[in-house]
């Protein structure tokens, strides 16, 4: 596999990894359309678990098929696709070796009653992504809830596991529960905050929202404040966001969210290029589209992310 300048700046950011992690990050960084350049577009397919089916796929009906998210994703040549267990099961013959997988091991649902301390059931394994030939796993944590710190702790312990057995980490680092309000979920500070901790308990891809100008934490607004923090525009808080998971040494992706028109969600991904966002992790917002309507959204967002 060749491998840009691009890639081996950013591999050599990972000082402690073993040549398998590395390998994974570069199979991940050199897949695609923007293979090489040291973006990423991942297709995320975990919404049926958090929102159930009917609100997932019904928009655009052969979504509930899982082969279709494995084509969307090779036809549109993004960088990985990213699902829980039973999807990646559900295409992992047919489409093997066609596209780096991303095994989602954890996993919330709307039916839960857990409002201050919501948190995720571990729904894959280590074993099982290498037995499905992924390059990775995802798990996701909730900074805020009255559950983080359990979280916080499966994590570090699957991150140890994956890594030995030369699995790359992605950490979706949403946080929501305890005294957050709805507001403060995507609030520059918290935002950042959360990612900090991504990077910190070890993840090697970071995934948040998009932060807002809103200010959650008094304490926190004061240092925004004294220091002339920019936060006005969206590319200025995506580049606060990256300049906190260790000055930019960690690969940032960003959710693209509920659904949302095209216009709109462009000029989102526009300020998250120019904020120095390492890529997109786009989910709803290209499958419940319709195949040719997605592919040409995801077109669009890839050459936003090379620089057109």
């Amino acid at each position: 596999m060749r491998m840009t300048r691009n890639v081996k700046n950013i591999l050599d950011n990972y000082e402690s990894d073993n040549p398998g992690v590395k390998a994974n990050l570069s199979r991940i960084l050199m897949s695609g359309r923007l293979g090489g350049t040291g973006k990423l577009i991942i297709l995320p397919v975990d919404q049926g678990f958090e929102h159930g089916p009917a609100r997932s796929f019904a928009k655009n009906e052969i979504a509930y098929d899982p082969h279709y998210h494995f084509k969307l994703a090779i036809d549109a040549g993004l960088s990985a696709f990213a699902a829980p267990l039973g999807m990646l099961e559900a295409g992992a013959d047919t489409f093997a070796g066609q596209i780096p997988l991303i095994m989602k091991m954890n996993s919330s649902n709307s039916l839960s009653r857990e409002k201050n301390a919501p948190s995720q059931a571990i729904t894959g394994s280590v074993r099982e992504a290498i037995r499905l030939g992924c390059s990775a796993v995802g798990f996701t944590i909730y900074p805020g809830s009255d559950d983080a710190l359990n979280m916080i702790s499966e994590i570090q312990e699957i991150a140890v596991e994956a890594k030995e057995s030369g699995l790359a980490v992605v950490v979706w680092s949403y946080p929501r529960g305890g005294d957050i309000s709805k507001d403060g979920e995507t609030a520059i500070d918290i935002v950042s905050y959360a990612a900090h901790m991504a990077a910190l308990v070890g993840a090697h891809i970071i995934k948040v929202k998009p932060p807002t100008s809103h200010i959650e934490l008094d304490e926190a607004k004061k240092v925004y404040e004294a220091q002339n923090i920019p936060i006005g525009k969206l590319s200025e808080r995506i580049r606060h966001v990256v300049q906190s998971c260790f000055q930019g040494r960690r690969l940032v992706v960003f959710s693209g969210g509920t659904s949302k028109d095209e216009e709109s969600l462009l000029n989102e991904i526009k300020e998250l290029y120019l904020g120095g966002a390492s890529g997109s992790i786009i989910g709803r917002n290209s499958f419940q589209r319709k195949y040719d309507d997605a592919l040409s959204l995801l077109n669009k967002i890839t050459n936003i992310y090379k620089g057109k």
